[in-house]
Order: structure tokens, then C-alpha cells, then sequence
């Protein structure tokens, strides 16, 4: 197995752990509310984890197929994987200080504290950036190998 597999499928046992942990915490809160409900960044920090774990086992796969030169496939991985885990971290983040519904609502916030617009902005770009970037890159490797 090359790096860029051992990356994508240790990414995705930590996604998936994650998925199930945040799992319990959804109950849990599900359980303690009055309404029923989990806190919205709760629920998406599972879901997403969960997702990103599948995404990550396909990122895998691509790695396997593509024969792009080993490191360049390494960090068109860990780019996605970072950003995954950036995404997931803020949604756990928000889900814990239960701040906001919507961290892309104005003014930005993080717990007490308000986030100048350029880091939102230029996060959101840089994340759009990295993950098809990084994609494109190992979806190319498939295609000339295949």
C-alpha cells in the first residue's frame, strides 16, 4: 500500500470513529432535550463525519488506481483529509458551544467571539480549492491509467 492509501483509510477509521462518537453525543442530547432534538452542528458533525469516511475510503481507491507519481497522490489526499477533518472539527466546535445554527450566518461567530469576514471568506475558498483541487488531481491519475 502506498502512502496516499494508508492516509485515505486511516482518515477513514478516524472519520467513521468520529461519526460514532458524535453518534452517542446526538443521542444523548436527543434524549436530554425536552424538544427531542440534538443542537444543529451536532447532527451535522455526525452525519458529515460519517460521510467523509466513505469519501475518504473512495479516495483510497482512486489513489490505487491512479499512477501519478506517489507524492503528488499523497498530498492531493492530505489536502481533502485536512479539510475534511477542518470541516468536521468546526461542526463539532459549534456543536459544543452550541454558538450558532449557521456559521456561514453574519456576523460570524465562535463562541463569544466574532470572526472577521476574510477568514470565513478566505477558509471557504482555500477549502473549495483543496478538496476538488486535490480530487482532480487523483481523478486525472485514474483516468490516464485507465
Amino acid at each position: 500500500m502506498m502512502p496516499a492509501e494508508h492516509l485515505a483509510t486511516l482518515a477513514a477509521g478516524g472519520f467513521f470513529l468520529t461519526g460514532l462518537l458524535t453518534g452517542v453525543w446526538k443521542y444523548s442530547q436527543i434524549h436530554g432535550s425536552a424538544a427531542g432534538e440534538a443542537h444543529p452542528y451536532v447532527n451535522i458533525a455526525h452525519r458529515t463525519a460519517l460521510l467523509y469516511s466513505f469519501a475518504c475510503l473512495l479516495l483510497a481507491h482512486f489513489a490505487t488506481l491512479s499512477q501519478l507519481d506517489p507524492v503528488l497522490e499523497f498530498w492531493a489526499v492530505a489536502v481533502q483529509v485536512v479539510f475534511f477533518a477542518a470541516a468536521v472539527g468546526s461542526y463539532v466546535l459549534h456543536g459544543w458551544l452550541a454558538d450558532t445554527d449557521n456559521q456561514l450566518r453574519r456576523p460570524f461567530k465562535l463562541g463569544r467571539f466574532h470572526l472577521p469576514g476574510f477568514l470565513m471568506g478566505g477558509f471557504m475558498l482555500a477549502l473549495i480549492a483543496g478538496e476538488i483541487g486535490g480530487f482532480l488531481v487523483l481523478f486525472y491519475g485514474v483516468i490516464i491509467a485507465l
